[in-house]
């Protein structure tokens, strides 16, 4: 076991473009605690997604370095099959669209695939898998396809295929966008108490309503894809000038303690 001061994700410095010249990150440096629950907070295309595809190891920085649980984390490392059956199983990556996540045959093959593939044993897997489906209260679509599902359904078993893989780390990128209120109120609960278990959440969102339950601590991406802001949910909702500047907000929009009300000029979460 690593020792405690390990546990933790670090980035110094991080820069990355896509295809060489569309920035995503500048100069990211940000630490994140074991146990803690982190909002990534911008407005679309700050760089969110992308922060959360280096934490996973999809993506690797132009330049800067990164560090998880007392590791440089680089593309050749992850081509170590130790070692990336190692990060893998400590990192759980929960995408914003469910379909691009799920694509086996059935939902309980979709649940099975990761631990079959990190080289767990057939009982232990079946173990797993029976244990997640209940745990989501998903047993009954066990034997269903995926596409037969609905939005809700898919998110559930999204989530599930990697939960069965008991991670540390749990990364969601707009973990409430396009679910019904009834998935959305489910999902965090969920996150809530998975932190409450012991997991650290690392999450992208720009919806505002649900930060104080989601968070401990917020920090706020510029449009110029750099980190602008820190602090408690309290704080950030409260720093109206730090909201508009990094277009989170408008000028039509109501602050009510940490309630963010948008009215008929509101901005759309969708």
């Amino acid at each position: 076991m690593s020792s405690a001061a390990e546990h933790f994700l670090a980035l110094e410095d991080v820069s990355f473009s896509y295809l060489g010249r569309f920035p995503a990150l500048d100069a990211v440096s940000l630490r994140v605690e074991a146990g803690e629950k982190v909002a990534l907070l911008g407005a679309n295309g700050c760089g969110k997604s992308t922060l959360l595809k280096v934490l996973d190891g999809l993506a690797f920085p132009d330049a800067g370095t990164y560090r998880a649980f007392g590791e440089a984390v680089t593309e050749d490392k992850l081509e170590d099959e130790q070692f990336n059956r190692g990060f893998r199983s400590r990192v759980g990556f929960i995408f914003q669209n469910s379909e691009a996540q799920v694509f086996s045959p059935t939902v309980r093959e979709e649940i099975a695939f990761g631990p079959l593939n990190m080289g767990l044993d057939f009982d232990q897997v079946e173990s797993r898998v029976a244990d997640t489906l209940k745990m989501l209260d998903i047993d009954d679509l066990a034997d269903r396809a995926p596409y037969q599902l609905s939005g809700g359904q898919k998110k559930r078993v999204a989530i599930a295929s990697v939960l069965v893989m008991n991670p540390e780390v749990l990364l969601f990128d707009e973990p409430t966008a396009a679910l019904d209120p009834r998935t959305q109120q489910w999902l965090m609960e969920l996150i809530v108490e998975l932190n409450r278990a012991g997991k650290t959440i690392v999450l992208a969102t720009h919806d505002l309503d649900t930060l104080d339950t989601l968070a401990d601590r917020c920090v706020v991406f510029s449009e110029a894809h750099r980190l602008v802001g820190e602090g408690t949910p309290a704080e950030v909702l409260a720093d109206r000038d730090l909201l508009l500047a990094v277009n989170l907000i408008h000028e039509h929009t109501h602050m009510h303690g940490t309630d963010v009300h948008s009215h008929e000029h509101g901005l759309d979460h969708h």
